[in-house]
């Protein structure tokens, strides 16, 4: 055991039922206690007369402090015993010491929903925990493109700031580095003191050795943290089993597959379909304000979750998608929708007039740029679009750069329950009044 394998528990339903069964005892062991204190006092006392010492039996005591404090230790108790402390990412433990502010019941349906991609699939989570620290370091590292292509298309050092007198943001973010890397190579964790070692030597020579390379620290603050070759190798082969490949999802994608197809303009049945997931779109429609009255332009709307969600904030939404039972179940639920490939929808049947074009476009290699462009013309002067795209469009392709697009990226993973893990990013483009 290297302590970055999930340890086995004794089953959830077991604890469950000691919680449950000691919260109920509760009030009988406040009793039991106060009791007790009683005695002490008759013990300590001639017929019942005071001797002028305070005895201390535990006075505070009350319900609810004993409550909270078995809740938060029921809860300690799984995420220590399932080794999480040294498997979660380093926001995954973030993220934890906030809910354990205010836990949640102890329940088995909410044991489930917190440890349930643990207990699923171990190895994602040490994978998405070096997908998220490095993601931060570089957007280099958010590109499934440059992993593609191995270590040349990957930096061979970072610039971690925060390393002055006072500030711990740069040890922090360097235990992240190397809790991540360890956990993936299946090494013994990084503890702190080893961390401290590192920092310390740096301070003292400018330049220390650590597990994946060597990091020289400055007078203004900043580390170079320079990784090996090995590090470099394992970086990128973690990296690139994470993200994985996209799949061609849009019938131009499916068109570049070197395997037999349908002659001429026949979509392929069998296209990779990435549904947005709901965090997402909560995310989009809460950056979108008022929409009450909009007309919006969903172009590859798949099975209609982004639009059931504009017309849940009050606008008048309308779809595009080329797959006929996606399409059909789209309509079903009541949405105007044309079921077609999108690029080949013109302008001219009267569609260009929008106020917001929502879109999730292929994610596969550049084929996005194309369904932006033509998505455009479908805005009114002034009007709005916002693109789920892949990260590539914004840090490698540079194909909307003359759009002057606003980007806001999206957590690492975001798609993974669609089923990809590639980074992914939210463009905004708004179309000046005097172009269409």
């Amino acid at each position: 055991m290297t302590g970055t394998e999930l340890s086995t528990l004794r089953s959830l339903p077991d604890v469950v039922a000691e919680y449950d069964a000691k919260r109920a005892a509760l009030p009988e062991a406040i009793a039991t206690f106060e009791a007790a204190g009683r005695a002490l006092h008759v013990a300590a006392s001639v017929g019942g007369e005071y001797g002028q010492e305070t005895i201390d039996t535990g006075r505070g005591v009350y319900l609810s402090t004993l409550e909270r404090n078995l809740l938060r230790s029921a809860w300690m108790h799984v995420w220590k015993g399932l080794n999480l402390p040294q498997i979660a990412s380093a926001k995954d433990k973030k993220s934890w010491e906030v809910a354990m502010a205010s836990p949640a019941p102890f329940t088995l349906d909410n044991l489930r929903a917190t440890f349930g991609p643990y207990l699923e699939n171990p190895r994602t989570t040490i994978l998405r925990g070096l997908a998220e620290v490095f993601a931060d370091l570089d957007p280099a590292y958010k590109s499934h493109e440059k992993v593609k292509i191995g270590v040349k298309g990957l930096p061979k050092r970072v610039i971690l700031n925060g390393f002055g007198d006072w500030s711990s943001y740069g040890t922090n973010k360097l235990h992240d580095i190397m809790r991540a890397l360890a956990a993936y190579r299946g090494e013994p964790m990084v503890e702190w003191s080893e961390v401290r070692a590192c920092t310390d030597e740096a301070r003292k020579r400018g330049e220390a050795d650590w597990r994946g390379g060597y990091m020289r620290l400055f007078q203004n603050g900043n580390a170079h943290l320079f990784f090996d070759a090995m590090a470099l190798i394992d970086i990128n082969r973690a990296l690139a089993e994470f993200y994985g490949d996209v799949l061609p999802d849009s019938p131009e994608a499916d068109a570049e597959r070197p395997a037999p197809r349908a002659p001429g303009t026949a979509v392929s049945k069998d296209l990779q379909f990435y549904p947005t997931p709901k965090a997402v779109i909560d995310r989009v429609i809460a950056d979108l304000g008022d929409l009450r009255g909009q007309r919006v332009l969903e172009p590859s709307c798949g099975d209609g979750r982004i639009m059931d969600a504009l017309r849940d904030k009050g606008a008048d939404v309308t779809g595009v998608e080329v797959d006929r039972a996606r399409a059909d179940a789209t309509r079903a639920k009541g949405h105007k929708i044309l079921c077609d490939n999108f690029l080949r929808v013109d302008t001219s049947m009267g569609w260009h007039s929008f106020d917001i074009v929502v879109m999730n476009p292929p994610f596969y290699g550049k084929h996005y740029a194309k369904h932006v462009r033509h998505a455009l013309r479908f805005l009114k002067p002034g009007g709005t679009l916002t693109a789920i795209l892949p990260a590539t469009a914004r840090y490698d392709h540079g194909l909307l750069d003359d759009l002057n697009p606003s980007w806001t990226d999206l957590p690492v993973g975001a798609f993974a329950e669609s089923g990809t893990n590639v980074c992914t990013t939210i463009c905004t483009i708004q179309l000046s009044r005097g172009r269409r």
